[in-house]
């Protein structure tokens, strides 16, 4: 018994140096994963974001084609409203999956700037297809559609912690 006795300091050591280890591993392991959640729901909503303005931007070149057709917008391509209409019931079905996605995983204020992005090619697509003749209004509507995706694209880079970007305000020069 007193060998035992004697022995039991190191014993102690032993076990308290063991669970320490243990505890430290296990924390460890937590802070990784947690960590590599994160991660992951970061490309997933980087995902969802990016097919968000994807598809409404599809909506938006269409919208630029059917505009030229009556005389508002200058796009070289320009498209009847009979040609575009299957082309903007597909774009507009297409984008009611991703708006879905980016109401589940968008932060409030990514979806809010969605809102107001979308709010404004919903208001141009209601203009042509009143097949509006105005091209001081289809400018007002650009810039309102223009300044939906520039908050939209801020909020985005702000919930994923992105640098700032660029504006996409291409002046085009006519030669």
């Amino acid at each position: 018994m007193n060998a035992f006795i004697q022995q039991l300091p190191a014993l102690i050591g032993v076990v308290i140096g063991a669970l320490g280890s243990y505890l430290a591993v296990m924390r460890g392991d937590r802070v990784r994963f947690r960590h590599e959640q994160a991660a992951r729901w970061e490309e997933r909503r980087l995902t969802v974001y990016t097919e968000y303005a994807r598809t409404l931007k599809a909506s938006v070149t269409l919208n630029y084609r059917v505009a030229s057709h009556f005389g508002n917008d200058p796009h070289p391509h320009p498209l009847t409203p009979e040609e575009a209409t299957p082309l903007m019931a597909e774009a507009s079905v297409a984008r009611d999956p991703s708006g879905e996605a980016l109401i589940l995983l968008g932060s409030p204020e990514v979806v809010e700037r969605a809102r107001v992005w979308v709010v404004a090619v919903m208001e141009m697509e209601q203009f042509l297809r009143d097949e509006t003749r105005d091209p001081v209004a289809w400018q007002a509507l650009l810039a309102r559609q223009r300044a939906g995706r520039e908050g939209y694209n801020a909020a985005v880079r702000d919930d994923l912690a992105l640098p700032p970007g660029h504006s996409a305000h291409w002046p085009v020069t006519r030669a």
